[in-house]
């Protein structure tokens, strides 16, 4: 649980950091407010550091909770009320999918794909960081199940005709899911099973042989 508990403090302690970032501006700067802007503080990183894919986490998950600007400032164009539905279906499930893979990366940060014999000693160390580890996963795969209900919306037939061709992306989204071209449920699935392994390797060493 300790493992856990620090992988929570860090991403509260990045939070108020951010917060305190943006509180600190000067009256006239840019205000965050809706989902589409906080959106467009997600990045890809080059070298994807634990505290980058926190800093995304944060903003996804800000996105998450915040309320939709008005669809003439969407990230698509909106011309009716059927496109505009659509539109936010397809969003839920693309944030939702983001955050399915930033937690799946910020998991193999703290993963352990092998139990060497040598490192007995900090046995308990492995442990914590393998339970930080398992905790990033399963949060990976609740917002993949997320992304999946989303999806379903979108697979609506009266949305069949509807393509949103400023957001393609998100619509191939879809259709990978549909496939199963696109699955994190198996990844995570996977990366389970062998962390359970290591896991029963580490619990199995006596720290004090070497």
């Amino acid at each position: 649980m300790k493992g856990a508990k620090n992988f929570h403090r860090g991403l509260k302690a990045l939070a108020l950091v951010l917060l305190f970032v943006f509180s600190g501006s000067s009256a006239g700067a840019w205000l965050v407010t809706y989902k589409e802007q906080y959106f467009r503080l997600y990045h890809i990183h080059y070298n994807q550091y634990p505290d980058d894919t926190m800093e995304n986490i944060y903003w996804l998950e800000k996105a998450v909770k915040a309320d939709f600007c008005n669809p003439l400032y969407a990230l698509a164009l909106i011309e009716n009320e059927v496109q505009w539905e659509k539109y936010r279906y397809l969003f839920n499930m693309h944030i939702n999918l983001k955050l399915a893979e930033q937690y799946l990366y910020l998991g193999n940060k703290w993963n352990k794909r092998r139990a060497y014999f040598y490192n007995a000693p900090w046995k308990e160390q492995n442990l914590e960081s393998l339970e930080t580890a398992e905790t990033c996963f399963r949060t990976a795969l609740f917002y993949w199940e997320e992304a999946e209900a989303w999806a379903g919306k979108v697979r609506e037939s009266r949305f069949r005709y509807i393509n949103l061709v400023r957001v393609q992306n998100w619509e191939d989204e879809v259709f990978r899911m549909e496939t199963g071209a696109l699955d994190y449920a198996k990844t995570i699935g996977r990366e389970l099973r062998f962390l359970q392994d290591v896991r029963d390797r580490f619990q199995a060493m006596d720290e004090n042989t070497y």
